[in-house]
Formats: C-alpha cells, structure tokens, sequence
C-alpha cells in the first residue's frame, strides 16, 4: 500500500516550504499517507481517464461541487486488513475473514482508519431530519418505506448521498455491526429541502443459513441507520421483525441452557430443566458462617 519513497520525500520536500498543500491521488485502490495530518486537502481521483485533468481543476477550483463518496475504506496501513495474516500464504489463498470485510471489519474491531467507507467532503453542508418509518412492526411478507428529509444549510449547490444501513439487535448470530442496505443521491440548491426514500423487505434484514440453504431473519428488534457514511451516523430508528420462518431444532447433549429457554419450542423443557437444577444445587447448598 505504500507509494513509491520518491513520491512521498516529494510531498514532504513541498510541506516543508509550503503548508498549503493539496494532495491529488491518482490510484487503483487505497494507499498508506504518512503525510495526511499535514496536508490542508486530499482529492481521491483514482484512474479518472482522459478528460481527468478537466474534471480536478473543475473541483480544485470551485466550479463543480464534488459531491462522491467512497467505495471502500481507507485504511491506515496495509497490516490493518483482515486479510492481512492470511492472504498470499504461499500458492493457496484464503479467505478467512467471512463477513468482516471493508467497514464491516473495522467497524467491529473499532480500529482507526484513514477514511470510512462512503465517505466524501462537499462545499456545502447537509443536515438530516424527520426520519420516518411506514410501520413500527413488520412480517416476514410486508414492506417497510423510510424516508429523511435532506436540508443543503450551506451557500452552494450540492449532492448528497444519503445511505441506510441495518443493525441486528437480536444476537441471533455474529453479525457486523450494521450492514449498507440502500442509498438516495439528491440535488438540492441553498436552503431546499428533499425527502429521500427507501423500500425495505425481509431480504433487506436477513443473512444466509447454510444449513435451511435459505435467507433467514430471527423474530426481533432491529434497528433503521441514516448517515452520510459509515462513521456518520445521523438517524436512528428501531423496528420489530415478526417471522414464521422457523430453524430446525437440534438438540444434542452440549445444547445450553440459554440455547432452550431462546426457542418457543423448546422453552418448556428449557424452564423444567431450570427448576431441576435449581432444586438441586439449592439442596446442596449450605451457607458460609
């Protein structure tokens, strides 16, 4: 991830005389900054093509308001990957982080990173309201609409992409944190205001079980998230999931306690089972003088 030595003495050569510095990244993916906190401005251009040169002095310069977000996170360094540890072990590649990759990772580490996934600055500024949701309480064959009402505060015209991520709040499984879901782009002039929508469905909550080889989502609270990006959060909601999709049961000698008093089915022996041992141990049980 490291840009060629020659490149980053350049950068430092210049801040050295010169502190008002903006960097223009010509770049296929992300890259280490060590000089970042000293720099007044980054432009991520990646590989923009022929007319790229139009375009950057047009932003450089004000004339068009950038309004671009990013696709990935930025990481600090190469080894805060996930695939750090195991990604080109000789001639066999792995792909052990599963799930936790991009911001799902660093979200859940809660590690630093350059810039967070679907980040981007504007020259103006937006402030997010009124974050509505059709219904409190959904089924497994019902649609779920959300809207926020987008409000450009600043002096120039501007593009925000406003982004829904979901959060699962029922510790069914090991989840990321929250999961991107939809995004609204919306135009807006000094002062406007615009609603952006969405349209959810259980797709829009669930995970693939392998072993129902299906899409599930376990009855429960879940929770609606509005930001500018991954790291900017802004609206929260909270909804409540009802399903009929059931899991099958397997119980076995190492099920848990927890594991039977979770499921409807099994709660009545979950519970029978409690006040066994509760019997038990307490006759066992002498107190401490």
């Amino acid at each position: 991830m490291r840009l060629p030595d020659c490149q980053n003495r350049l950068i430092e050569e210049i801040l050295s005389v010169q502190s008002e510095v903006i960097v223009v990244l010509h770049n296929g993916s992300p890259v280490e900054m060590p000089w970042l906190p000293k720099v007044k401005g980054l432009l991520e251009a990646y590989l923009g093509g022929q007319a790229v040169g139009e375009a950057l002095a047009d932003i450089l310069f004000g004339k068009v308001n950038p309004s671009g977000k990013l696709a990935e996170t930025l990481p600090c360094k190469l080894s805060d990957n996930p695939s750090y540890l195991t990604f080109g072990n000789g001639e066999a590649v792995e792909y052990n982080e599963g799930l936790f990759v991009g911001y799902r990772y660093y979200d859940k580490k809660e590690m630093p990173v350059a810039f967070p996934f679907r980040y981007g600055l504007s020259y103006t500024t937006f402030v997010y309201s009124n974050l509505t949701v059709s219904q409190s309480e959904i089924s497994d064959s019902d649609t779920l609409t959300v809207t926020v009402d987008v409000t450009n505060t600043g002096s120039t015209e501007g593009k925000e992409i406003v982004q829904l991520y979901v959060r699962d709040l029922t510790d069914a499984v090991q989840r990321p944190l929250k999961e991107l879901k939809g995004f609204d782009k919306v135009s807006l002039k000094p002062g406007e205001t615009k609603t952006a929508s969405f349209t959810l469905d259980y797709r829009s909550f669930a995970w693939y079980h392998t072993g129902i080889q299906d899409w599930y989502a376990k009855t429960g609270d879940y929770e609606i998230v509005i930001g500018g990006a991954s790291r900017d959060i802004r609206l929260t909601q909270k909804i409540h999931l009802n399903t009929k999709k059931k899991l099958p049961l397997n119980v076995h000698m190492n099920t848990t306690l927890g594991e039977l008093l979770s499921d409807e089915r099994t709660i009545p022996f979950g519970l029978d089972f409690k006040n066994r041992m509760d019997a038990f141990f307490g006759a066992q049980l002498t107190p401490r003088i």
